[in-house]
């Protein structure tokens, strides 16, 4: 569902597996993470990278052949930044090499940080509760695999 972004919106990518998140800056371009080696379109989740580069892209460029829509879904529970502000910030890190983290500090912290002051990550927290969730029910199946044999 594409739609006719304003510029400070967030830009959400459906990938495979995960979505990648952008600051859409005007004039068809976005500000977002990408893999140090430049290729656009990875997941950084899937390389183990401790280090991000901040490019801006054009949008359609961004996407490759994935869906995008805009996203702002945090702007009930926390104020955005005006645009101005939105868009001077997100372009004032283009060309930096940030840190890095797939729980901590991914494209969608990146993209709530420019719009809100505030970096936030549902698809982290996502990943934590997931793994969470696999570790107990390991655990319980061990447990009973256990029970069952003694």
């Amino acid at each position: 569902m594409n739609q006719d972004p304003q510029p400070g919106d967030l830009i959400e990518i459906s990938r495979p597996f995960y979505q990648h998140w952008a600051v859409y800056v005007g004039n068809g371009y976005v500000v977002h993470l990408t893999p140090t080696d430049g290729a656009v379109g990875n997941s950084l989740a899937s390389t183990n990278t401790k280090k991000a580069l901040v490019k801006k892209d054009r949008l359609l460029d961004a996407c490759g052949r994935h869906q995008w829509k805009v996203n702002n879904k945090y702007d009930k529970s926390h104020p955005p930044k005006n645009v101005e502000d939105i868009v001077r910030t997100a372009l004032s890190y283009v060309g930096e090499e940030v840190a890095y983290n797939v729980l901590s500090r991914n494209c969608e912290h990146f993209a709530t940080l420019v719009r809100y002051d505030q970096p936030d990550s549902q698809q982290a927290f996502g990943v934590v509760t997931l793994a969470s969730l696999s570790s107990i029910a390991a655990g319980v199946f061990l447990i009973m695999l256990s029970l069952l044999r003694s």
